[in-house]
């Protein structure tokens, strides 16, 4: 278990409504404040002993979550400095730099397992309307809520994100060979293509669709995944693809 999740616990939360990060904060001796800031979302200034986190006040109330959290994270992790931080939407990363970490233990806050997988069990199939759904509950954005889902390892799934350019990031479940890497870019078979770069709308459900769409693999020809695609922003979509056939998950 995380320090997040056991600092939930030794506070006794047992529903997702019960994160309350400001009593959080304080229980941990950080007050926390809300100011209008230019050039970063959040910032901590502490000691050894007590700390003010500093949050954008012009911003949304999700994203004024995650920066609370995120700082939470700093003063775990990072006690006696002075940070601030820009804060970009939260996605998976291998690299261990201070701000990652702090992303991690800010996910770990809004959505610990203990709470998250017994309710995603509860709500369905992984999609994106499951997302939503946890998104609500949760209070997070529907990036963070769909990595989670992911990283959650309820079901073998991928989560891809691209731009005009070609793939951003993606995170896999931990029951999906490492051997399944996407393609960089979009192949114009794909769902996605038709809502990255014309006019489609968001995908309402996962559509079957041949997995060399979506993997350079000679053997990807053979099998097939379901793909449900949805847009971010005016450049950015979001992919969930689910793997149904069991013999892609041999090694």
């Amino acid at each position: 278990m995380s320090p997040a999740e056991r600092l939930l616990q030794e506070l006794g939360v047992t529903d997702p409504k019960e994160i309350d990060l400001e009593a959080i904060a304080f229980h941990v001796k950080a007050r926390v404040r809300y100011r209008m800031l230019e050039g970063c979302e959040a910032r901590i200034v502490g000691n050894d002993r007590e700390a003010i986190i500093t949050v954008n006040s012009t911003s949304s109330a999700r994203r004024q979550r995650f920066s609370i959290a995120h700082e939470l994270g700093h003063w775990h992790h990072d006690r006696g400095k002075c940070l601030a931080c820009r804060l970009e939407d939260y996605r998976p990363s291998e690299t261990r730099s201070p701000e990652r970490v702090a992303d991690g233990y800010a996910a770990d806050l809004l959505m610990p397992y203990y709470l998250f997988r017994p309710l995603a069990r509860e709500i369905g199939k992984p999609n994106f309307k499951t997302v939503a759904a946890l998104a609500e509950t949760f209070k997070t954005s529907k990036v963070a809520t769909a990595i989670r889902l992911v990283e959650s390892n309820q079901a073998p799934t991928i989560l891809v994100c691209h731009g005009p350019n070609g793939r951003k990031w993606f995170t896999r479940a931990q029951s999906v060979p490492k051997k399944w890497f996407p393609q960089d870019g979009l192949n114009s078979d794909s769902y996605a293509f038709g809502i990255q770069f014309g006019s489609g709308s968001d995908d309402a459900t996962p559509h079957k669709i041949g997995a060399d769409a979506w993997f350079d693999r000679r053997d990807a020809e053979r099998f097939e995944v379901f793909e449900q695609t949805i847009r971010m922003s005016t450049n950015e979509t979001l992919t969930l693809l689910q793997i149904s056939d069991a013999k892609m998950l041999e090694d």
